[in-house]
C-alpha cells in the first residue's frame, strides 16, 4: 500500500474540456475487484463553453478534495448541466455536496437514472432537484455553444440499467463512464505504452462487464456507430487515444467469447440500494471464470418474456433479492412465479440477497424453490447490509461451485474417452507437489499444486500453473505475494488429502492445519519440507489455466533430509 494521500489531477484535454482526476493509489472497494491492488482513478471531466457542462463526477470517497479541485479552477455558480453517466449512491453523495454549491445545475440522465435520482433526493428539499432526462437520439442533444453540442448514447446493462454514454462531435471525446475503463493510479493520463495496462483492462471487463457480454455487444454497435472518434473518456483509468481501436477489438472479442459458451446460467435479481447488485456481480465473476456463461438479468428492467427465456435456455437459474418491508420486490416476486412455471426441476437453483434487519425475502425464495422440487448449487447467501472482501470472495467462490456442478453433470452424460497416446505421453511430465498458500487482508485461500518448474537463476524465479476456476486465482495479480510450500515425500498424505478435498464457499482451508504467517502475511505449513516467500511478477492465460511467473523473496528449508514428493499421472488430460 502506498502513503500518497489522495489527490486530484487536472489537466486540459481538448478544446474547452478538462479532465479531473481524483486519485488514490491505495485500493478503494469498487465494485468486486478487489483481487487488485493498484489504486484506482475516478475521473470527471468539465466542458467550459457558453455554457459549462461536468460530466460523471465521482463516488463520495473523493468529494471533498474533488470539490477544493474543481472550485479553485471554475466558479460554480456559472455551472449549467451535472452529466450522469450511471447513478449509484456513492455518486449521489457527491451530487448532494455540490449541488448545495451550485443549486442552479441541471442534472441530466437517463430516465432510470432520473428514477434512482428521485429516490435518492426523496428526502431532500433544498435545493430542488432539477432533472433533464435524455433518450439518446440524433434529434436529442445539448448545446453548450462554442460548437460543442453533447449527443447521447444510452447503453443500458443489468448492472448499470441507466448507463448513458455522451458524445462531443466538437471534440471527437466519447465519455464511455463504466465502459473501456481500468482500476489502476499513476501520473500517466493517456495510454501511451498502453499493452503494460493489458492485464488490467481484462481484469475490469472479466469483473465488470463479462456478465454482461449480450448487453455489452449492443453496446459496441451504438458506440462504434458514432464517428469520427479520437477519444474513449472513460470513468477509471487512463483515458483510451493509442488503443482505441484495439480495445475496442478486445471488448468485442471478450464479449463473443462468453456468448459463445454452450452452458448458461440465468441471473436473476432486483437491487435497492446496489448491495444485492453487487453480490449478483460476485456470483457471475464466479460463474463465468469456470467456464460457464451467464444471462444477469436486472429483474426490475426487464419484461416476463426475456426473463422466460433466460430460463428456458438455461443449465441452471440463480435469485437474488433485497428485502423490503418484509418482503421481496415485486420484480422479484414476478420472476420467481416466472421461473416456477418455466423451469423443470432438473435445473440447478441458488438464491441469494441482502438485506437491513431481516432477511423474509431470502427466505421466501428458498422456501418456493424448495417445495418445488429444486436442488441447490449452494446454500442460500445472507448478507446484512454491505458485503465485505470475505462475503463477496463467498459469492465468488459459489458461484465457481455452481457452474462445476454444472459442467459436471453434463460430462456424466458425455462418457469419458480413452485416452490418446499423446495424452498418454503428456501425462509422464512429473511435478513437485506444493501447497500455495495466499492471504490479502480478510481473504486467505490454498490449493494443492503440481504443476511447479524452477524459471530462472537470477532473480530466483519459477513458474505456477493455476486453473482459471481455482478459488485462489483471484489472489494471483501481479504484485501479489504468496508462499509456495514444498512437501515431503512420504510425509505428503495428509496435507495432499486436506487440500484435495471440496471446501465450501469461504470456508477455512486451514481448519485443523498448524501454520505460522510469512513475512508477505501469506501462513507457512509447519509441517512442509521448505517454504518460498514468492511475488507474482507476471502472468499469461494460457487455455484452461493460468501460468504464474514468481520470484522468491525469502525461504527456508523445514527439513534437511527429506525429499520432495512427486506427482506422476497416467494421462495429461487431468490432474
Amino acid at each position: 500500500m502506498s502513503n500518497k494521500p489522495r489527490d486530484v489531477q487536472v489537466l486540459p484535454i481538448a478544446a474547452d474540456t478538462t479532465v479531473l482526476r481524483s486519485r488514490s493509489w491505495n485500493r478503494l472497494r469498487f465494485e468486486i475487484e478487489y483481487a487488485r491492488e493498484r489504486g484506482t482513478t475516478a475521473n470527471s471531466y468539465l466542458v467550459a463553453a457558453a455554457k459549462t457542462a461536468l460530466i460523471d463526477p465521482p463516488g463520495e470517497s473523493f468529494t471533498e478534495i474533488y470539490l477544493a479541485a474543481l472550485q479553485q479552477r471554475f466558479d460554480l455558480t456559472r455551472l449549467d448541466y451535472i452529466i450522469l453517466g450511471h447513478v449509484n449512491p456513492n455518486r449521489a453523495a457527491t451530487l448532494k455536496a455540490l449541488l448545495k454549491l451550485a443549486p442552479q445545475a441541471t442534472v441530466v440522465c437517463s430516465n432510470p437514472g432520473a428514477i434512482a435520482l428521485r429516490n435518492a433526493f426523496a428526502e431532500e428539499t433544498d435545493p430542488p432537484l432539477n432533472l433533464q432526462v435524455m433518450k439518446g437520439g440524433t434529434d436529442e442533444s445539448l448545446d453548450l455553444g462554442q460548437g460543442h453540442r453533447l449527443e447521447f448514447i444510452p447503453t443500458s446493462s443489468p448492472r448499470w440499467p441507466d448507463s448513458l454514454c455522451t458524445y462531443d462531435p466538437q471534440t471527437q471525446l466519447l465519455f464511455t463512464d463504466k465502459l473501456f475503463g481500468a482500476h489502476v493510479c499513476g501520473d500517466q493520463v493517456f495510454d501511451e505504452g498502453w499493452t503494460v495496462l493489458s492485464e488490467d483492462r481484462r481484469y475490469y471487463f472479466d469483473c465488470l462487464m463479462a456478465p454482461h457480454a449480450r448487453q455489452v455487444e449492443t453496446a459496441l454497435e451504438k458506440l462504434t456507430a458514432v464517428s469520427p472518434v479520437r477519444l474513449y473518456a472513460p470513468a477509471h483509468g487512463p483515458l483510451v487515444r493509442y488503443s482505441l481501436i484495439e480495445l475496442t477489438h478486445a471488448y468485442q472479442e471478450w464479449s463473443q467469447q462468453q456468448k459463445a459458451q454452450d452452458v448458461t446460467v440465468a441471473l436473476l435479481y432486483a437491487s435497492a440500494y446496489g448491495n444485492t447488485a453487487t453480490l449478483a456481480q460476485a456470483i457471475a465473476r464466479g460463474i463465468t471464470k469456470a467456464g460457464v456463461g451467464v444471462e444477469s438479468i436486472n429483474c426490475e428492467f426487464a419484461e416476463p418474456d426475456e426473463i422466460q427465456e433466460a430460463v428456458a435456455k438455461s443449465a441452471g437459474f440463480i435469485i437474488g433479492s433485497p428485502t423490503l418491508g418484509g418482503h421481496a420486490p415485486t420484480p422479484v416476486q414476478t420472476a420467481l412465479g416466472i421461473v416456477l412455471s418455466t423451469a423443470n426441476t432438473t435445473k440447478l437453483a441458488g438464491v441469494f440477497g441482502s438485506f437491513g434487519w431481516s432477511g423474509e425475502a431470502i427466505d421466501l425464495l428458498d422456501s418456493k424453490l424448495r417445495d418445488g422440487g429444486y436442488s441447490f448449487g449452494f446454500d442460500p447467501i445472507r448478507v446484512k447490509f454491505k458485503p465485505n472482501d470475505v462475503t463477496l470472495k463467498l459469492c465468488e467462490e459459489a458461484g465457481t461451485d455452481f457452474a462445476q456442478a454444472l459442467k459436471k453433470a453434463r460430462k456424466v452424460k458425455a462418457p469419458r474417452q480413452p485416452a490418446t497416446a499423446i495424452e498418454q505421453a503428456v501425462g509422464r511430465i512429473t511435478g513437485s507437489l506444493c501447497i500455495v498458500t495466499a492471504q490479502q487482508e480478510e481473504v486467505a485461500s490454498a490449493m494443492l499444486a503440481s504443476w511447479v518448474s524452477q524459471a530462472t537463476f537470477n532473480p530466483p524465479g519459477f513458474t505456477l500453473s493455476v486453473a482459471k476456476e481455482r478459488a485462489i486465482e483471484s489472489l494471483l495479480y501481479p504484485n501479489s505475494h504468496f508462499v509456495l510450500n514444498i512437501l515431503a515425500e512420504g510425509q505428503h498424505l495428509g496435507l495432499m488429502k486436506h487440500f484435495l478435498k471440496p471446501f465450501g464457499p469461504a470456508e477455512d482451508r486451514f481448519a485443523g492445519i498448524e501454520t505460522e504467517t510469512a513475512q508477505n502475511g501469506s501462513p507457512i505449513l509447519a509441517d512442509a519440507s521448505a517454504y518460498l516467500e514468492c511475488r507474482v511478477n507476471n502472468r499469461m492465460e494460457c487455455g484452461d489455466h493460468w501460468v504464474v511467473y514468481a520470484t522468491v523473496e525469502s525461504g527456508k528449508v523445514l527439513q534437511p533430509e527429506a525429499k520432495t514428493a512427486v506427482h506422476h499421472r497416467k494421462v495429461g488430460i487431468h490432474y
